[in-house]
């Protein structure tokens, strides 16, 4: 069974992690009275709070595969909300006749064996109430020194045999994919891409931040803590090499596409 997601390191860089979801949400139009908005990827409920104050009355529905972070949503997020373990890949949302689908940096997750995430666009496309709002955003950091330099120490010599099959953490399509699969599905759309500079403090920001995410899916191969500490070690070098202290900080640059499409 694999290893859950740690709600605690997720959230440790809570405020830049939402950031997108502002500004995502500013571009949605406006929706009927009492809405129904599903949180599609909802973690551990901060980006349902987000939802709930852009919409008051809403009915909300969070969704997600981890128990951990359900649990953190349930106990500490939007108390008005209605929270499911789910596995979205396989959810029609039809049912719910809603009039957003929003998913706040999940997207590139809920990739299959069989079908990468741009497949799922269609069905949600088709379950909106007419003029209703698919409304996404998902990091495009994935040819950045974060990532490559991971995959280049899993498939070395020391880590091969025991991480060179990790499931990688997805991609994120060129934004005119986005923008060709919505049109394609019945929609208008606007999508658009924007790159952050985040200024990250403390020692090994870089990491700290992986570990929140990316890194997941490796560490939980390495079950063992001496193990895990020595790939840390090595991993946590290269990022410093890669992303240099300054006085003022560490600065990442944190590569976003989003995307809004309104059924016609």
């Amino acid at each position: 069974m694999s290893a859950d997601w740690d709600a605690k390191q997720y959230l440790r860089y809570a405020e830049e992690r939402i950031r997108p979801l502002n500004e995502l949400l500013a571009r949605v139009p406006e929706l009927p009275p009492r809405p129904t908005v599903l949180d599609l990827g909802c973690g551990p409920g901060n980006s349902t709070a987000v939802l709930r104050r852009r919409w008051p009355e809403a009915r909300l529905l969070g969704l997600d595969t981890s128990p951990a972070l359900l649990e953190t949503a349930r106990t500490t997020g939007e108390p008005r909300a209605e929270y499911r373990l789910q596995d979205v890949t396989a959810y029609d949302p039809a049912p719910e006749r809603p009039d957003l689908i929003a998913s706040n940096a999940a997207l590139h997750w809920m990739d299959t064996p069989t079908a990468d995430h741009l497949a799922l666009l269609p069905r949600w496309a088709a379950a909106l109430r007419p003029g209703g709002v698919i409304a996404f955003q998902l990091p495009g950091n994935f040819a950045a020194p974060s990532h490559t330099l991971l995959a280049e120490l899993r498939h070395g010599a020391r880590w091969r045999e025991r991480l060179g099959t990790v499931r990688p953490d997805a991609s994120c399509h060129a934004p005119a994919r986005y923008l060709e699969a919505l049109m394609a599905a019945g929609c208008t759309a606007d999508v658009w891409e924007t790159t952050y500079l985040t200024v990250l403090q403390g020692p090994d920001p870089v990491l700290e931040w992986v570990k929140g995410s990316a890194l997941r899916p490796v560490l939980e191969r390495l079950p063992d803590p001496a193990e895990q500490r020595e790939f840390l070690a090595d991993y946590g070098a290269l990022l410093r090499e890669a992303y240099p202290a300054t006085e003022h900080g560490t600065v990442f640059p944190f590569r976003r596409v989003f995307a809004v499409a309104v059924r016609n």
